[in-house]
């Protein structure tokens, strides 16, 4: 495909600042190819680090959940990944090492080279600062380079770009439903929060064959408790006008749950301990999101076990086998996903998707897509 000598990107250039550049594309090596972006996502996470200080005070191209076509391929990375020009693919944004024992695993998400949080050299599609040649890192632009160790995903044939731009958090509800947290035939799940990750936790829950499936969220989120009854939910429970414990111990004859997906990220503690409460007396699972949780329980380090993936169970990201069932689960087209992708905005309409996905922009938005090309 013909491709210009620019691209147009959006500029994360402060806290919740955004500027648009036209930059000069780079040479592509024989190890190295572009992407053409037709969607990138915006997600929960994308909120929050758009708040954040630049770090370093380097500017940087956010979006972190890009699906797009090969605009150019190096001649070795062709010959490595099995892609040619043309080809519709979901590069995660974990760029690891490529050499350690979680590499071989495709447990990318724990490769020390996607640290970003530690390492502002290390490369994470939508993290990376632009002082990392050459800078071109996020899905937020027309073009996203992608090195060498980039990993990449062929997209099944009968996906639109908005839909495979759900990929993302549906390889988390894989990841954190059925890998980590282990639902199955039999299973009463408890799934705390009607977001993104929620949502495509239920859809998983249910195709699971889990027993019983028990969405909360708050007053504001009654829209989404509705949509999770569309994916499969079987009771939805608002926290904020509900008993929740009580209405647990109802709907599960007093048994409480097996396994709590918490979905809440940034709730505060009343999640987790909700969470304990509706666990079964015996050996239930709890998979938490909890970074910055040091500043909720600051005797139980919980952002620690967190970032080290330790017991609990951490809701830390996707594998290569998650990516790969959620795209055979999207393709399946068996669940109504318009109910979800909500809204799409152009590029420079960057910030206005952002704040919408973080509830300050267009109501209702749950998944949200930017079209650089619109």
């Amino acid at each position: 495909m013909d491709v210009p000598e620019t691209t147009l990107a959006a500029i994360k250039v402060g806290p919740s600042t955004m500027e648009f550049r036209e930059l000069d594309l780079p040479e592509i090596s024989e190890d190295a190819a572009l992407l053409r972006v037709e969607v990138a996502g915006v997600c929960g996470t994308d909120v929050s680090q758009y708040r954040l200080p630049l770090r370093g005070g380097n500017p940087i191209i956010m979006g972190h959940e890009n699906v797009g076509y090969l605009a150019k391929v190096g001649r070795k990375f062709a010959q490595r990944k099995g892609v040619k020009e043309g080809d519709f693919v979901f590069p995660e944004h974990y760029v690891p090492c490529g050499n350690c024992e979680w590499d071989h695993m495709g447990e990318y998400r724990h490769c020390a080279n996607t640290e970003w949080f530690y390492d502002p050299q290390a490369i994470r599609l939508g993290y990376t600062s632009m002082d990392v040649a050459p800078g071109l890192w996020g899905g937020f632009s027309h073009y996203v380079y992608l090195p060498e160790n980039a990993i990449i995903h062929k997209i099944p044939e009968g996906l639109t770009a908005i839909e495979a731009g759900v990929v993302t958090p549906m390889s988390n509800g894989v990841q954190w439903a059925l890998l980590d947290g282990e639902v199955k035939y039999g299973t009463k799940v408890l799934i705390q929060g009607p977001g993104q990750q929620g949502l495509c936790c239920t859809m998983n829950c249910k195709l699971a064959g889990a027993d019983l499936i028990i969405v909360t969220g708050t007053s504001r989120d009654a829209p989404r408790l509705e949509v999770a009854k569309a994916f499969g939910a079987d009771a939805v429970i608002d926290v904020q006008s509900e008993d929740a414990v009580a209405r647990i111990n109802e709907l599960t004859g007093g048994e409480g749950v097996d396994v709590i997906l918490d979905c809440t990220s940034g709730a505060g503690s009343a999640p987790i301990l909700l969470g304990v409460e509706a666990a079964k007396r015996r050996g239930a699972t709890m998979v938490m999101q909890a970074e910055g949780g040091e500043a909720l329980f600051p005797d139980f380090p919980i952002g620690r076990i967190t970032r080290k993936a330790m017991t609990l169970k951490s809701a830390r990201g996707h594998s290569y086998r998650a990516v790969e069932l959620a795209l055979h689960q999207l393709a399946s087209h068996r669940f109504p996903l318009d109910r979800m992708t909500t809204h799409k905005f152009g590029l420079k309409e960057v910030d206005f998707a952002i704040k919408s996905v973080g509830g300050q922009g267009a109501p209702g938005a749950i998944h949200v897509s930017v079209m650089p090309w619109e």
